[in-house]
């Protein structure tokens, strides 16, 4: 299967009642929507989630980013029943 290569998207998202415009590849958008069915909220309360967790960083991440690595993180979790799957630094 190839890999479907495209560049960002921009899209509007409301966060804490703020709009904020994210650029991520339609495959992270995809995984998103996907990521907030399973949670049973919306896209908005799972970026706003997201954003929390990146604030609270030690090394906080652009939110873009923070995006990615959570959505990562959460489909590799699954994948390993549960267990987070951390990548470690190099």
């Amino acid at each position: 299967m190839p890999v479907p290569y495209h560049p960002p998207v921009k899209r509007s998202v409301e966060i804490a009642g703020h709009k904020t415009s994210i650029s991520l590849e339609p495959l992270f958008w995809d995984m998103l929507r996907e990521a907030a069915g399973r949670e049973g909220v919306a896209i908005s309360a799972l970026v706003a989630r997201i954003d929390a967790e990146r604030i609270r960083s030690a090394t906080p991440p652009g939110l873009a980013g923070a995006i990615r690595i959570w959505l990562v993180t959460d489909q590799r979790t699954r994948e390993r029943g549960g267990e987070i799957a951390y990548a470690a630094p190099s």
